[in-house]
């Protein structure tokens, strides 16, 4: 069950569906325990959602599915709801609905309000008593609805949805910040920056992450809390080079766009991190198929010609990512 405010303000009684949605806390206690990590994949139109739903099935994968402030200023979050009831509907997987990169206690008020299973407040654009502070408002209001909080710390470079920041401010997180931080805020789960970065250039020359810095940061988290604290990832799209040249053979122009090795995803997955962001490789994969089918198809302009295709490329990629990278697959009933 969910409330909606109506246009007058008044709250407006709806039903998902049978099937709720679940929280991200089980999910991650599940996932550090198998040695695996949830993918949180952004959606922002139908076709993406359905494809990563069908993926989610088809593979027996826990999933999250996230929202940007540029999904909900585009879809409408209404809108976004709806179709987040009919993955429920159509799916038997669990599903986590997430809002991601929430700049401000309002905005996470209004998802949590909405009918949200799990917010995240972005607060690493401030200095840490102020992120701490922020934090802390947003994880007392959460969790007096049952909904998991996501918090971060440090800050990651690059350009993705509303999200922009220049590799001279981006900075890693610090072990001792970040235990603290968890302490004090009490959030469920925590973004950290160790090299990756938003969008889909994200390395110059070789792509390097510092492992020994998420180490170092898991084994001060959990020494204060007391349990295998759930860590996340954030910018960490592959950027796949089939995606790339089939974009700039089909007019695109995506020169040297490099990704997080998925070699390297699956390491993190294996050591702690139990949410992986992936948002870039959707984009590609859609827009690649799509730019390839126009010009194949000059004569088509049905856009169910071609969006269908791009649905399937969605859906085939992130089927990989759950069987291959994430290790989601086979999951979704433990």
């Amino acid at each position: 069950m969910i409330f909606l405010k109506s246009a007058l303000g008044i709250e407006k009684e709806t039903h998902m569906s049978e099937r709720k949605l679940v929280g991200t806390n089980e999910m991650f206690k599940k996932a550090l325990a198998g040695g695996y990590a949830i993918g949180a994949y952004n959606v922002n139109n139908m076709e993406i959602l359905q494809a990563i739903a069908e993926a989610a099935e088809e593979t027996r994968s826990p999933i999250i599915l996230q929202v940007s402030a540029g999904a909900r200023k585009y879809a409408n979050q209404t809108y976004l709801i709806k179709l987040v009831e009919a993955a429920l509907a159509t799916t038997t997987v669990p599903i986590a609905l997430h809002l991601d990169h929430g700049a401000d206690f309002e905005i996470c008020k209004a998802c949590i309000d909405g009918g949200f299973s799990s917010v995240m407040i972005d607060g690493s654009r401030f200095p840490l008593e102020e992120n701490i502070k922020l934090t802390k408002q947003v994880v007392d209001y959460a969790h007096a609805r049952g909904v998991s909080v996501e918090a971060e710390l440090g800050k990651l470079a690059g350009v993705e949805d509303d999200v922009k920041v220049d590799a001279k401010h981006a900075t890693y997180t610090d072990p001792e910040e970040a235990a603290r931080f968890v302490k004090e805020t009490g959030c469920d789960s925590l973004a950290i920056a160790i090299g990756t970065s938003h969008g889909a250039y994200k390395f110059k020359g070789e792509a390097k992450l510092d492992f020994e810095r998420l180490a170092e940061i898991k084994k001060a988290v959990n020494e204060v809390v007391g349990y295998d604290f759930p860590i996340v990832l954030h910018g960490s799209s592959s950027v796949p080079k089939e995606f790339v040249a089939k974009c700039n053979q089909f007019g695109g122009k995506l020169p040297d766009a490099q990704g997080v090795p998925e070699e390297m995803l699956n390491y993190a997955s294996k050591h702690g991190v139990a949410k992986i962001n992936i948002d870039t490789d959707l984009r590609l994969a859609m827009t690649s198929t799509i730019r390839e089918f126009f010009i194949e198809h000059p004569e088509k302009f049905d856009p169910r010609e071609y969006m269908g295709p791009g649905r399937t490329a969605v859906k085939e990629m992130v089927m990989h990512k759950m069987r291959d990278v994430l290790g989601t697959a086979g999951h979704a009933d433990d």
